[in-house]
Parts: C-alpha cells; structure tokens; sequence
C-alpha cells in the first residue's frame, strides 16, 4: 500500500484509485485467495466474472465496458481513522475495452457490501474531470502562465476556475429547457381574449345605423351651410 493510500484511510476517504499493471495485490483473512501482478489476476480470471456496466454518460451514450471487482480483505476501519465503525473493504477493480479489450486496474476502499456499480460509477467521474481540465486549458488558459511563486500560481488557477465555473453555470442555463405554460396561465389568457372581442362587438353594434331609431330633429342643408328646421303645419 502507497503513501497516497494510507493518507486517504487515515482521513476518512474512500477511493478508487488507478494502478499500473505490474503492481501487486493479494488477499488474506476469508476472502478467495488471489495473488499476483494486476494482469495476472485479471489474465487468470473466469470469463464469469466480467459484467458490462456503464461508468456514466458520454458525448455519444454510456460508456461501456467490461468490469471485474474482488474483494481482497475486510479490514477495521477505525485503525486508521476513529470514525470511521465497522468493515471496509480492500479491492482490485479491473476495466476491459470493448473495442480492444485493453485493460485498466484501480486499487479500491470503501465500506463494505458497496457493490461494484457504485465504484465504476466513482471511477467513471475521472472523465467528466479531465474534459473540464481540458476546457479550462483550451478555452480559459489554464496552463497558460509564467508564474515563479506558489501564489501567483495560486491566484492564476483560482481565477481560472472561477471563470470555469461561471460558463458552466451560464451554459446550464442557456440549454435548461423552457417551463410549460400552466393550465391558470392559459385560462387568463382565454379570458383577456373573450373579453376583448367582447368590447369590440359591443362598440361596432352602438355605432351602426339601425340604433337610430327616431327622426332627426336637424339635418344639414342642401347645400351644407345651414340647417333646415320642421317644416310647419298648414292652417286653412
């Protein structure tokens, strides 16, 4: 077990942790015995043991392959961290391509019963990390500077990221898809509508010749300038 091992058991982390091929794993306690380089062990394994599991989506679907999981040993927790009770498990996690059947092996811990869906799934994340340090290098200068002192590279990747995070959030938004309208939205709308028609009938009907039913009292002239009053009863 490295360095880098112990320091996340002794704070508490559970990992999954990439290895090369040639690094050593075995088992003790009840477990199955296994022992050997990482290849090995995964040369020597029954084709049984392979599951097709998907470690998250990628930019054409699920990223499928071939996983293998054996747990090596249950070991107390609290031997190297007081707060973490109970067993967790010590494990090797081997991935095989599809395409190639090109292997890949991670040294695990975590508690145990966690089931090998939940650690591909962990692994898988290592993706969705590299493509976001592959943007912020491309498209915000990551790597771009000339720093000679751990603060001013410290303030270059700190604004670097702030930047990352604030396109992230805008791009979120940009591509969130539009609420639906609601049934009380539609309803008020109908409403503004029947009521708007409502007002233009009403105005087109006061307005038309038929409502004036009784006779004038005064009408223009022939000739426009003056108005032609009743005419008078004729007496004999």
């Amino acid at each position: 077990m490295g360095e880098v091992e112990t320091a996340l058991r002794r704070a508490g982390k559970g990992y999954v942790l990439g290895v090369n091929a040639t690094h050593p794993f075995n088992s003790w306690g009840a477990k199955p015995p296994v022992a050997g380089t990482a290849e090995a062990i995964a040369r020597g394994l029954d084709p049984a043991a392979w599951r097709r599991l998907s470690a998250g989506e990628g930019t054409k679907g699920p990223r499928l392959h071939d996983w293998a999981y054996l747990e090596l040993a249950d070991l107390d927790a609290s031997e190297y961290d007081d707060g973490l009770p109970g067993p967790w498990t010590r494990g090797l996690l081997i991935r095989r391509s599809l395409a190639d059947g090109e292997l890949a092996f991670f040294s695990t811990w975590c508690p145990a019963g966690t089931p090998a869906e939940t650690l591909v799934r962990v692994e898988g994340h290592r993706w969705a990390i590299e493509d976001g340090f592959e943007t912020a290098k491309t498209e915000l200068g990551l790597d771009h500077n000339e720093t000679r002192s751990w603060h001013g590279w410290h303030r270059h990747v700190s604004l670097v990221m702030l930047a990352f995070a604030m396109l992230a959030a805008i791009r979120r938004r940009a591509n969130a898809a539009a609420p639906p309208k609601t049934l009380i939205g539609l309803a008020r709308t109908r409403r503004t509508s029947s009521a708007g028609q409502s007002r233009r009938s009403g105005a087109s009907r006061s307005g038309s010749p038929s409502d004036a039913s009784g006779p004038p009292t005064s009408s223009l002239g022939r000739s426009g300038d003056g108005r032609t009053k009743p005419p008078r009863a004729t007496h004999t």
